[in-house]
């Protein structure tokens, strides 16, 4: 049987660019895991993990001109986008070999024995180790900071993780291109090259998470997509982790208070946010809770104006362009829906950016104005104009879980905590909105992750299918389990354990 060919595509054009290779079969998935398994104990020296992780952030940097072009010629998200998108896959490629360094993720904690406790306490000595070999899945919409060389696959590493990268079909060629990239630098640093490996097709992506020497997932993409594959990982005869990022509505409150205070600055604010990227930011807010009456009116008008302004741009690819545009129809037909700037086709190849507007009241219940509530990848957001905070309200505790949810409140709000236009005030309006997203935004906008020890990635499910996050120093834990080791002799034990501390790490010492 002839292997499928991979295809780079111009979604500019539609038309194919280059062959990059072919679609994995089972023997070849499986010879990649074994190979990929085969490293585990070179990557125990973290020394070398660390060294790797920059060697692989300088060849990135050293390569950009190329990585760039040819994520550029896949995505038609622009040199400049690009641009910062690899400076942020590179800075956290550096920033998780300082964390390998410091060691701190290890949480080592010793409590020495006591008998004088009731019971008595034995010595106990507990760290965190490696997991094995991780599936890492990468998104269409980040060819860089979320795909081969980007946060999962750095975080994995750095626990000391062997990776095999299932590539999108989106952007095949870049994806080769920066898994040769990390192939070089870990033999620059003295490891073997299998510990990153990059495979492509739809049926290896089901053979990569089957792999009984797979021991956990990572996943950005589709709410569809992504619990198919988390439903396999659960269903394997020794279930494994499937860290998924999903779907998002990210949703919008604006306070009566707010919008009467600045609604042309919202307005315009939410234009540029909807829009960054043409629409195909995970955080892209999809749901704008909005005032009825002038102000609100006022705010409508200003995203109005700035979306009119916003020329057709290109989407990741033609079978997304022709799912947007069915979305946007499915939606603008409803009962009570309307499309001041008509989102759509733009021309052959691109689309154009828009808005729906909707009373909450026809969101109240069930019904099929529940689409709504449902992620529309591309450059549209919807406004549900509400009657009185009881209506906002209502309609957040009807909302699934999201990677963010934004505040815009007013000056008066944000300094005092006081009402907002109702019997809740600010600081109650944090609280709904912290029990629905995994990050809570208040007077900016969710677009732009920022790369931080204290960031959050992640949310209740769909958002995520586990508690953890995918962005920042924390997304490390994701790939380590604790063991604790009970009254081992000190000879025994693995150094990072031992009394003196030999490799100087941070530790907690008996209750310290």
């Amino acid at each position: 049987m002839a292997a499928t060919p991979v295809w780079s595509v111009d979604p500019r054009t539609g038309k194919q660019r280059e062959q990059v290779g072919h679609e994995a079969t089972a023997r070849e998935v499986d010879e990649a895991v074994r190979a990929a398994h085969a490293t585990r104990g070179a990557l125990a020296d973290r020394t070398v993990r660390a060294a790797f992780l920059r060697a692989a952030a300088d060849l990135l940097d050293g390569a950009a001109a190329e990585v760039i072009g040819a994520a550029d010629a896949e995505t038609a998200l622009g040199a400049p986008r690009l641009t910062g998108e690899l400076g942020r896959t590179t800075g956290q490629l550096r920033a998780f070999a300082d964390a390998v360094d410091e060691g701190a993720y290890l949480d080592i904690r010793i409590d020495h024995a006591d008998a004088s406790l009731t019971p008595p306490r034995p010595e106990l000595r507990r760290y965190k180790v490696p997991l094995g070999v991780v599936a890492v899945y990468a998104a269409s919409n980040f060819p860089l900071a979320f795909s081969v060389p980007g946060g999962d696959t750095a975080s994995a590493l750095a626990a000391g993780c062997p990776v095999v990268v299932k590539a999108h079909p989106d952007h095949p060629a870049t994806s080769a291109l920066c898994g040769a990239l990390l192939r070089r630098a870990a033999v620059a640093a003295g490891l073997p090259a299998d510990v990153v490996a990059v495979v492509h097709g739809f049926d290896a992506g089901l053979e990569l998470v089957r792999h009984p020497l797979v021991s956990a997932a990572g996943f950005t993409g589709s709410i569809r997509g992504g619990r198919a594959l988390f439903d396999v990982a659960a269903a394997r005869p020794v279930p494994i982790p499937f860290h998924g990022e999903l779907g998002s509505l990210n949703p919008v409150v604006v306070t009566p208070a707010a919008a009467a205070e600045r609604a042309e600055e919202i307005g315009g604010g939410l234009a540029g946010s909807v829009t960054l990227g043409v629409g195909q930011f995970c955080v892209k807010p999809g749901l704008a809770l909005v005032p009825a009456g002038p102000d609100g009116d006022r705010l409508a008008e200003a995203l109005a104006k700035a979306l009119g302004e916003t020329g057709p741009g290109v989407l990741l690819d033609h079978r997304m362009r022709d799912a947007f545009i069915a979305g946007v129809r499915e939606r603008a037909a409803l009962p009570g829906v309307d499309a001041p700037v008509t989102p759509g086709p733009g021309g052959e190849h691109t689309v154009t950016a828009g808005f729906l507007t909707v009373p909450a009241a026809r969101l109240a219940g069930p019904g099929p104005h529940e689409l709504l509530l449902e992620e529309c990848f591309g450059p549209v957001t919807v406004l549900v104009r509400y009657e009185g905070q009881g209506e906002a309200t209502a309609l957040l505790d009807r909302l699934p879980g999201n990677l963010t949810a934004t505040l815009h409140l007013s000056t008066a709000e944000t300094e005092g905590g006081a009402a907002g236009g109702g019997a809740a005030g600010a600081a109650e309006l944090v609280e709904r909105v912290t029990a629905l997203a995994g990050r809570v935004v208040v007077n900016g906008w969710p677009t732009g992750v920022a790369v931080a020890p204290a960031q959050h990635h992640g949310g209740p499910y769909p958002a995520a299918t586990s508690h953890s996050t995918s962005v920042g120093g924390t997304a490390i834990e994701r790939w380590l389990r604790p063991v604790a080791y009970q009254s081992v002799p000190d000879a025994l034990l693995p150094a990072e354990l031992r009394e003196a501390n030999p490799l100087g790490l941070p530790r907690r010492v008996t209750g310290g």
